[in-house]
């Protein structure tokens, strides 16, 4: 898939081989276009950095003398990266005061229906389906 005028693609989350990478990226500088990539790791991404700096330094971009430094990754490494890759937490983007209103009104919504439900019981003395009204 091409899309027109993608010149920066940010990965929040690094790929686990260098063929992800370049798949990633090769969002940007389509047909002669210049783009620029971004790529956030941690720590515990540090063993997949090597091989996907290659890539980067092979492409004539510069990299960072510690990237290259890195000690190469085992075959068994890889193939356990690739299978389960590193687990993360979720990353929101989301205003806290947002998530919280929203909690409130499907709580509210919640207890108006779970309250129907009472008092549609109670006077019946069956139970009856309570239909809420939007």
């Amino acid at each position: 898939i091409d899309f027109k005028g993608v010149n920066m693609v940010i990965n929040y989350d690094l790929p686990t081989s260098a063929v992800e990478y370049i798949h990633r990226i090769g969002r940007t500088g389509r047909a002669g276009h210049t783009g620029k990539a971004v790529t956030f790791f941690t720590e515990d991404d540090k063993p997949l950095l090597r091989s996907i700096a290659s890539v980067i330094q092979r492409a004539g971009c510069p990299v960072p003398d510690y990237l290259k430094h890195l000690p190469k990754l085992q075959s068994k490494q890889k193939k356990k990266f690739i299978k389960k890759p590193l687990t993360r937490e979720s990353i929101c983007t989301t205003p806290q005061c947002f998530l919280k209103k929203a909690k409130r009104k499907t709580k509210t919504t919640k207890e108006n229906i779970k309250e129907k439900k009472k008092v549609t019981e109670g006077k019946s003395g069956s139970k009856l389906q309570a239909v809420s009204e939007s």
